[in-house]
């Protein structure tokens, strides 16, 4: 069966601040999302179709992906095939002060590409996740984390304030900052109608053309980041849930395997492991503790 095949491997690394994972012989879609962090990964096997920003690529083994925080991108199989995929995800403050030391200028980087084709710099992600497992010497970190930074950070970025982006415009983003202030409570579409002037039917297509996502997508977005927050806080899965404002336990489950690719249990361990050994997918835990 194609699940037995599955292994999904997940570091969390206390002296650089960062998440290492591996995902190999996945056939698992990832529906459309975003993250809070950067992520710089490769596709070591197999093909996948990514849809990120509203562009298209196909890519395949050797090439480099790179997301921005707030991208929003989901991805297929191509011809079924399994996938095999290394990244670190890397928090906007840990790579503020990285870019500060790197460069000597204080900004945050925007990547200017999401795929690189058959990058070199794969070397380099692959470098970085091996001293991450292996819980290599700090110095050897160090300097992975930053010779992988640095080659990014000369070829294919720029600011993130002088980046021609395009951002949401005010009434957007009024109702992104209302979300995100109020992810707990049971948000509606009449409660965000009333901070515009906007019928519904033109307020979901001009949040999801501007944001990339749905208002209901943006807020589980959101709910999920929080989520992760609180479990590496310790906190345990089913307070979480609650505390992120996901309405049961199981929704909150099966949302967070979707995204993350673990369970909130799973994900959580890699916090709480002081060996840093790797959590595995698997099935019928309670999740409920």
């Amino acid at each position: 069966m194609l699940q037995e095949q599955e292994q999904r491997h997940v570091y969390y690394d206390r002296d650089l601040d960062i998440e290492a994972y591996n995902l190999s012989g996945i056939v698992q879609k990832f529906p459309n999302h975003f993250h809070e962090y950067y992520v710089i990964g490769f596709i070591e096997g197999g093909k996948r179709h990514l849809w990120c920003k509203g562009k298209e690529y196909d890519t395949s083994a050797g090439d480099l992906i790179l997301f921005n925080p707030r991208d929003n991108h989901y991805c297929a199989p191509v011809n079924g095939e399994l996938l095999d995929y290394r990244a670190v995800n890397i928090k906007p403050e840990v790579m503020s002060r990285a870019v500060k030391e790197i460069t000597g200028e204080a900004y945050m980087p925007y990547f200017t590409e999401t795929v690189v084709y058959k990058s070199d710099i794969t070397q380099s992600v692959q470098d970085l996740y091996r001293a991450v497992l292996n819980d290599a010497p700090l110095l050897e970190k160090e300097e992975n984390l930053f010779f992988l930074l640095d080659q990014i950070l000369r070829e294919y970025a720029s600011d993130f304030e002088s980046a021609d982006v395009l951002r949401p415009n005010r009434q957007i983003q009024s109702l992104c900052q209302y979300m995100e202030e109020h992810f707990a409570e049971n948000v509606t579409l009449d409660e965000l109608l009333s901070m515009t002037d906007f019928g519904k039917s033109y307020l979901l297509r001009s949040f999801t053309r501007q944001t990339g996502v749905s208002p209901y997508r943006y807020l589980q977005t959101i709910r999920l980041d929080k989520a992760k927050r609180f479990l590496e806080e310790g906190i345990a899965p089913i307070d979480a849930a609650g505390m992120a404002g996901f309405s049961d336990q199981s929704h909150f489950t099966h949302f967070f395997k979707e995204f993350i690719g673990l369970t909130p249990k799973q994900y959580q361990r890699i916090f709480q492991d002081k060996e840093k050994d790797s959590n595995e997918t698997g099935e019928g835990e309670d999740e409920t503790k």
